[in-house]
């Protein structure tokens, strides 16, 4: 797990970028598909609507281990966040979260029965964040090429929780 302050910085680098790649096992395949955050904060569980026949919900109730990747290249923001899946009908929930762009892929409205939740529990994760731009990046490249025994210097990364 994590502090409520890295909690923070992980939704700082994820808010806006609202899409993220989740991964399940389908048949014991990776397989990724992209999930729409619908969340104004983080405190260690993402939540995503989901349509309760979508194959992603039978997928996470054979194993509830799931990944999710979220990048901003133009940022030079990449996260990874690994947990365990559940769904979930909570009405309260599904009102809480409940917005236009939700309502665009559920013609039925939040009262259609097939309407539910995918609650992501975040175990553990990785971040990498560029901290100069491309150019700088460019440059620690071509240094590092040159130098043969140096390694690039290209920003933060850290790994957390498991």
């Amino acid at each position: 797990m994590s502090s409520p302050e890295h909690k923070q910085k992980i939704w700082k680098m994820i808010k806006d970028i609202k899409v993220g790649m989740l991964v399940t096992l389908d048949n014991g395949v990776p397989r990724a598909r992209p999930m729409h955050l619908v969340q104004d904060e983080y405190d260690g569980t993402l939540w995503f609507f989901t349509r309760r026949s979508a194959e992603k919900v039978f997928e996470t109730a054979g194993d509830q281990d799931v990944c999710l990747s979220f990048s901003d290249q133009e940022e030079g923001v990449y996260v990874s966040l690994s947990g365990k899946a559940d769904l979930t009908d909570d009405r309260e929930l599904i009102e809480k979260y409940w917005n236009p762009f939700i309502a665009a892929w559920f013609h039925d409205g939040k009262d259609d029965p097939d309407v539910a939740l995918l609650e992501i529990k975040v175990q553990m994760g990785e971040h990498w964040k560029a901290k100069e731009s491309k150019t700088f990046q460019l440059y620690e490249i071509a240094k590092a090429n040159v130098k043969k025994d140096a390694t690039p210097n290209l920003g933060e990364n850290e790994k957390f929780g498991g």
